[in-house]
């Protein structure tokens, strides 16, 4: 087939796209994400079961509205983040990307800017929820494939149920297997020996081999899988909000740091910050009471 390849295709689907704003579905009217809260805990599922909560153009419109609300929602303390049905993601949506690939022939715009802009908007889903000042938690089973792999990996914490498989599927086909910060999170959680492994060949790990080379921080059955997510959230939901706030920042900034001196010069300002809360005080009083702290937002 001569045409424009499917990887401008995939992008110009992804750029023509226009956001439906109207509320249609569950609690903020997503089409293809289901948003529920317990308490200040927000759970979010790709919802997309038929497809393997594979990434088409709404789903990735929609995520990336949910998280562009996070900075200013104080409300919402920890994301879960898991898939519906079979699969906690199965990555980009070919078979959408291959339909707009017919259809967008013939088309004089640049390819190489159509595609990059396609590629911004889905690898700033991983920069958003870096970003966002909540904790996510990536609570996997089944297939975290390509896109899904990243949006796994770009979670803080990840746990694993026994069917949870991960890979970086870019490199099948005919792509590179560094996309959606794959390349910055992956070596950095097992080290760059397995890391080249997976990428270089695009093979699966497993949920026992991931929480062997902490890739995943737990391993449980399939069915205890949101329970063990909702006491991990339920653990960061007892620290103060701006501690846990600071904490991630400061755990994304001491990763890069350049020295020592850095991690310490920014763990003392957020020690400082912390000190000079109410919530410090409470914190220390709960402690020496042993009942759970009751913290002001």
């Amino acid at each position: 087939m001569v045409a424009k390849p499917l990887i401008y295709a995939q992008f110009k689907a992804l750029e023509s796209h226009s956001h439906c704003e109207e509320v249609k579905g569950s609690e903020m009217g997503y089409e293809t994400l289901d948003l529920r809260h317990e308490g200040r805990v927000a759970w979010l599922t790709l919802n997309r079961p038929q497809s393997l909560n594979a990434l088409n153009t709404v789903l990735v419109d929609e995520f990336r509205d949910f998280l562009s609300k996070l900075p200013a929602d104080n409300n919402t303390r920890v994301v879960v983040l898991r898939g519906a049905g079979r699969a906690f993601c199965a990555g980009l949506d070919l078979k959408e990307q291959n339909r707009a690939g017919t259809s967008s022939r013939g088309n004089s715009t640049d390819p190489a800017e159509v595609s990059l802009r396609g590629q911004r908007k889905i690898s700033e889903i991983a920069l958003q929820m870096r970003r966002a000042p909540q904790p996510f938690i990536a609570a996997v089973h089944g297939a975290a494939s390509g896109g899904g792999f990243a949006i796994a990996l770009a979670a803080d914490c990840r746990i694993a149920g026994e069917s949870a498989r991960f890979n970086a599927a870019f490199i099948r086909i005919g792509l590179s297997a560094c996309d959606v910060g794959v390349s910055y999170f992956l070596p950095r959680l097992v080290g760059m020996s397995v890391a080249s492994e997976l990428l270089l060949t695009g093979r699966f790990i497993n949920a026992q081999r991931a929480l062997a080379t902490g890739l995943v921080s737990e391993l449980v059955p399939d069915s205890q899988l949101e329970e063990a997510a909702r006491k991990l959230a339920d653990d960061m939901i007892q620290t103060s909000p701006l501690g846990l706030r600071l904490t991630k920042e400061c755990l994304m900034a001491s990763v890069d740091a350049g020295s020592l001196e850095q991690a310490v010069f920014m763990e003392d300002r957020n020690q400082v910050l912390c000190a000079s809360s109410g919530n410090f005080t409470e914190g220390v009083r709960a402690f020496l009471e042993k009942r759970r702290p009751r913290y002001a937002d």
